[in-house]
């Protein structure tokens, strides 16, 4: 075959592609592009969830204190500190909270001391409250950090086991608003033991 016979030949079998195209459609293509579609919403969304979280927390910044440094704590510190972090974070001031030292321990390299959050919610049906949630505290304190470290400060709820820390996670009230609304609705199954005074 000559070269003018061979260019021809191209020429042919690319027009009858390009009909061929044009006529059929591609669906590698309608597939790469309803996946480019996918890709591209999902990226979308995740921005628009990232910039409700930034104006959210803008509007509601979290909450923290300074908490005192190795050399400064004392068991009395820390409860006073607890205190003037909840004062800070709990908005509804129908919660009332009390904090109690629960115990010392000695680790190796630190001391952790445990203190007890209780929670009561007290309305005006209600002004004594019959069920608490609580929230365990824990301040860990170096015996190796120097004087002037911060404590290490960390909580967890009632009954759970996910781990806290405050100023890098905001404490929810309706945490606690649901714990004890679940030892509402528990004891209210069990009415008839309660109700025999």
């Amino acid at each position: 075959m000559s070269e003018t016979q061979n260019s021809t030949s191209q020429k042919a079998m690319d027009e009858d592609n390009k009909a061929a195209s044009q006529t059929m459609p591609n669906t590698q293509d309608k597939d790469y592009e309803d996946k480019l579609t996918q890709v591209a919403l999902a990226l979308v969304e995740d921005v628009i969830n990232y910039a409700v979280k930034i104006v959210e927390e803008e509007q509601n910044p979290l909450k923290n204190i300074k908490w005192m440094t190795h050399g400064e704590f004392t068991v009395e510190k820390g409860r006073k500190q607890i205190d003037e972090y909840f004062s800070k974070c709990v908005s509804k001031k129908c919660w009332a909270h009390g904090v109690e030292f629960i115990e010392r321990k000695d680790l190796i390299h630190s001391f952790l001391y445990i203190y007890y959050v209780h929670w009561s919610l007290s309305t005006a049906g209600l002004p004594v409250a019959q069920i608490s949630a609580g929230t365990y505290f824990t301040m860990k304190v170096s015996k190796t950090k120097p004087p002037d470290a911060p404590i290490g400060v960390f909580y967890v709820g009632d009954h759970q086991a996910l781990v806290h820390r405050p100023g890098m996670v905001r404490f929810r009230e309706n945490w606690q608003k649901n714990l004890t609304d679940a030892k509402y609705n528990f004891m209210e199954s069990f009415s008839f033991l309660f109700n025999r005074v």
